[in-house]
């Protein structure tokens, strides 16, 4: 598999077919992976792939819209590249999407990489990409998954108002608003964050429960029927807050509501950036 990514992007590069080929190195611990940007033909000689490549690199897409770039990625990318070309943040023509389908990625950690899928991938349905230009590896014959309540999200649910509102505060009583969750995900490509806005002030600047709150809520709606669940926020997440659990529960509500999953399709319209007069909810 490493060698046909080399090849393709080896390819694509001295064709001069993409300025940069986007995907995964080695990192300095020896373990772990990390992104990897070759701009010419020898440096593809670094890529790898395995299951430390945790890293979504589809938001790595946005910097380099002016430029014509080649990328490695994994269902989850894929899924998110979807999101970005039907959102009109990206242009078709500008991207070659190697494919590789995925048996799932680890939990890691500097200098450390588990042996068991993370729990992103546990449950996902999804091994070959949904969208690509060049496929590594055999692919999988799969349907799109039904809309399951997870055990965690089920869990949740099962708790009290009250219970509920003191889980949520003690989480985000935690969160240090570093903005790592909203940096990693390929959701989050506004200009200006609403957080970052001082006219109007939607949420002030202090680290304070209430704004805390008011932040990951807000962020979680705004993902709403829009979220891949690449989990790629709550992996980045400084302090372990289970952002997933938001995301999943909007996800569900929307698979449930509109038959609806994000990703899978450049061209299908989400169903809350559409209306239709006979919509029976």
């Amino acid at each position: 598999m490493i060698e046909q990514i080399r090849e393709k992007a080896r390819e694509l590069l001295e064709s001069g077919a993409v300025d940069c080929a986007i995907g995964y190195e080695r990192a300095t611990d020896g373990i772990t992976a990390r992104p990897c940007f070759a701009y010419r033909p020898e440096e593809v000689e670094r890529f790898i792939f395995d299951e430390t490549c945790v890293h979504n690199l589809a938001p790595y897409l946005m910097d380099r819209r002016a430029k014509v770039n080649a990328l490695v990625a994994k269902p989850c990318d894929a899924r998110a590249i979807n999101l970005l070309l039907q959102e009109q943040q990206l242009e078709r023509d500008r991207l070659f999407i190697i494919g590789v389908v995925c048996s799932g990625v680890v939990e890691t950690g500097w200098n450390r990489a588990g042996k068991s899928p993370a729990s992103r991938c546990a449950t996902c349905p999804q091994h070959t990409p949904p969208v690509y230009d060049f496929l590594v590896g055999d692919p999988v014959a799969e349907e799109a998954p039904p809309a399951v309540t997870s055990p965690e999200v089920a869990d949740l649910e099962a708790m009290g108002a009250e219970s509920r509102r003191s889980f949520w505060e003690d989480h985000f009583g935690r969160c240090l608003r570093c903005y790592a969750c909203r940096q990693a995900c390929p959701g989050c490509y506004c200009k200006e964050c609403f957080v970052d806005r001082l006219e109007p002030l939607w949420v002030g600047i202090r680290i304070a429960p209430v704004e805390n709150h008011m932040w990951n809520a807000i962020r979680a709606f705004h993902l709403a029927g829009r979220c891949i669940e690449c989990g790629e926020c709550e992996r980045v997440c400084p302090v372990n807050i289970p952002l997933m659990l938001l995301n999943s529960k909007l996800s569900q509500e929307t698979a449930e509501l509109f038959d609806f999953q994000p990703g899978l399709s450049a061209e299908a319209q989400p169903p809350l950036a559409t209306f239709s007069p006979d919509e029976d909810l």
